[in-house]
């Protein structure tokens, strides 16, 4: 198994992890009963498109 020849620092692991952080979901309204859901999803509350 390979060894690492020095230590990782900081910065280099942090830019590593920076791809790792949540997005925020889009949201759109449902035409209707007019709550939120994820768009070209089934609505939870009504089960319309």
């Amino acid at each position: 198994m390979a060894t690492p020849k020095s230590k990782t620092s900081k910065a280099r692991s942090a830019q590593r992890r920076s791809h790792d952080a949540l997005s925020v979901m889009p949201v759109s309204i449902c035409k209707k009963c007019g709550e939120k859901k994820r768009p070209h999803h089934v609505c939870p509350a009504c089960g319309s498109k």
